[in-house]
């Protein structure tokens, strides 16, 4: 009897310490499973999902980023901003107003042109520079004086007056290059007297480039003064005949108030052209002049009594020139 129930229970102990062990070893697995997946999917799996995921803002959310946002708004400095935008429209206008208008530039050209006058026919480069730039400070004074309000007799008006104040100041290197105004170093010209023995000493070859037509007026060795409306040392043209309609576009094209070109005059020697002034006159050079009365420099020959003042001019009248109706 003994026997029998010894071996009962010790059945049932072994069957219970099975189930156990394989319970442990489920749950086991079952943990090892878990812990697999979960590191695949961290490893693989959350950058993809994290990438795709969408937030949701709460309604307080929105509202304290509205209220941010309204915040921000409110603290932009708004006037300073449109101080800003009215300063950049005032500089452009300034920029614009710097470019002088054609009226002022022919007033100022035709004050420069009259000092460089006043001066001896043997001034040379230096003397004409200082002369320029004294009339420059003196005419820079004056239209200060306008800026600030004061009286004076002048051709300026005190409107005029700002934009010419800069231009003659901190613009005077740029004004200078735009009206032509240039005084080189002093060149002194040399006559070299290659003339063959038993040529005649009046040159009267024809001209080369086309036939001049007859509203050109050419006068062959003939030296025409005028105010200048086209330097010639930086206008060169291939021939007489260019020179002459270059004058003639000139009066037709030109603005009210400018002066039109009416003498042309054109350098057509090789060797270059004598004037009795410090510049070296180049082959091709054509000047564009205007004069109410046309008046010559020059005819046909330089008299002895010129020559004897002045050494280097040669013989011969190197120039050509006309008059144009405008």
């Amino acid at each position: 009897m003994a026997r029998g129930e010894w071996g009962h229970n010790g059945r049932g102990k072994c069957c219970s310490n099975k189930r156990t062990t394989l319970i442990v070893c489920s749950i086991n697995i079952f943990v090892a499973l878990y812990v697999l997946r979960t590191l695949y999917t961290s490893l693989y799996m959350y950058p993809f999902s994290d990438s795709q995921t969408t937030f949701r803002y709460t309604s307080d959310q929105i509202t304290k980023m509205e209220e941010s946002n309204q915040i921000r708004k409110a603290s932009e400095p708004t006037e300073l901003i449109k101080l800003v935008r009215q300063l950049r429209k005032d500089f452009l206008k300034e920029e614009r107003a710097m470019d002088l208008p054609q009226h002022l530039k022919q007033k100022l050209v035709d004050d420069i042109l009259a000092r460089l006058r006043s001066l001896s026919a043997g001034a040379n480069a230096t003397v004409q520079r200082e002369a320029v730039e004294s009339w420059r400070k003196q005419k820079l004074k004056e239209v200060k004086r306008l800026v600030h309000g004061k009286t004076l007799k002048t051709t300026i008006l005190p409107e005029e007056a700002g934009v010419v104040a800069r231009a003659l100041g901190s613009d005077w290197a740029e004004l200078s290059e735009k009206i032509g105004l240039w005084i080189p170093v002093e060149i002194i010209n040399k006559e070299h007297d290659d003339k063959p023995e038993g040529e005649e000493e009046f040159d009267s070859r024809i001209l080369p480039g086309r036939q001049l037509p007859l509203e050109c007026h050419a006068e062959v060795h003939t030296d025409y003064s005028g105010d200048a409306v086209r330097w010639g040392l930086t206008h060169h043209k291939e021939s007489a005949y260019d020179c002459c309609m270059a004058c003639v576009n000139q009066a037709k094209r030109a603005k009210p108030g400018e002066k039109r070109c009416n003498i042309w005059v054109y350098c057509p020697s090789e060797t270059g052209c004598y004037s009795p002034d410090i510049y070296e006159h180049k082959n091709q050079e054509c000047w564009l002049k205007y004069s109410e009365k046309p008046k010559l420099n020059f005819k046909d020959r330089y008299s002895e009594s010129y020559r004897n003042a002045h050494p280097n001019a040669p013989l011969i009248v190197p120039w050509v020139s006309g008059v144009v109706s405008v």
